[in-house]
């Protein structure tokens, strides 16, 4: 992340005892894009302890996304683009579910039985609602708010990254990018990257984009916005020199269809599904 984007990041207030659960890197709004992070990092504030699991079960992918953070800030420092992220532990809460999702506070994990989760009831959601998930919500929405009076409608990039073995099976996949009934970025990105005969990318893997009320169709389909989720592996993105050159294959994707007119087209011309909305 370049100097500009960190003091930017630095300047966002955190919650008393210095718990921030949102980190925004206010970009250039004529950018055309936005980048978003649900699953950024795996932070808790004090009061929830550990929410009763050992320390060593928030350096798994049931508490975050490892490596999926630096590649975000690393994007939008590349590409003066705005970006959210979410600091909170999806065990907390998962940023990326939609406020009525069974999943959106896990009481199993992967196998992990969450004690701090079990005797969550409606208040407690409530709360976890108002104090984490709806301020990342509510930033990524400022952030487009703050693009389209620029009188650019950007395209919504979110990253992601998944684990290479999963239920012991080995995932080919070097990255894969999510998407729903929205064609006009993902496809162009599936193509682009599928152009490095040395990567195996997949095209809704390993698991499909078409999740209701998550971020994407949040922000992107209800909006008309232009959106894709990209997943990358997360052994390829777990130092931090995996983690920059995943971003500069990235930078160089998005900046070539900017380039070529594709970004352009996406910001301008709204969503077959509907018109740009500003709320």
């Amino acid at each position: 992340m370049d100097v500009e984007a960190a003091e930017s990041d630095r300047r966002r207030s955190a919650e008393p005892g210095g718990f921030r659960p949102v980190s925004v890197i206010d970009g250039d709004p004529t950018s055309g894009l936005v980048i978003l992070c649900d699953h950024a990092g795996n932070g808790l504030p004090p009061e929830y302890g550990n929410l009763g699991l050992p320390a060593a079960e928030f350096s798994r992918h049931i508490a975050f996304d490892p490596g999926a953070a630096p590649v975000a800030r690393a994007l939008a420092g590349r590409l003066a683009a705005p970006a959210v992220l979410a600091n909170f532990s999806r065990l907390l809460i998962d940023a990326n579910r939609g406020i009525d999702d069974p999943t959106l506070i896990m009481r199993l994990s992967d196998g992990t039985i969450v004690p701090g989760n079990a005797a969550v009831d409606g208040p407690e959601q409530q709360r976890r609602i108002g104090r984490f998930h709806a301020p990342y919500h509510d930033a990524i929405d400022a952030a487009i708010e703050r693009a389209i009076k620029s009188g650019t409608a950007p395209a919504l990039v979110s990253i992601h990254s998944f684990t290479p073995v999963w239920r012991g099976k080995t995932r080919p996949w070097h990255a894969g990018i999510l998407w729903d009934a929205d064609p006009r970025l993902a496809v162009p990105l599936v193509a682009a990257l599928r152009a490095d005969t040395g990567l195996v990318i997949g095209d809704n893997e390993p698991y499909s984009g078409a999740l209701t009320n998550d971020t994407m169709h949040r922000h992107g389909t209800r909006r008309g916005l232009a959106h894709a989720l990209i997943e990358v592996r997360q052994d390829l993105i777990g130092d931090e020199e995996g983690a920059l050159d995943w971003a500069a294959r990235l930078t160089a994707v998005l900046a070539d269809l900017n380039r070529r007119g594709a970004l352009h087209d996406i910001r301008h011309h709204g969503s077959r599904m509907g018109p740009v909305e500003s709320i």
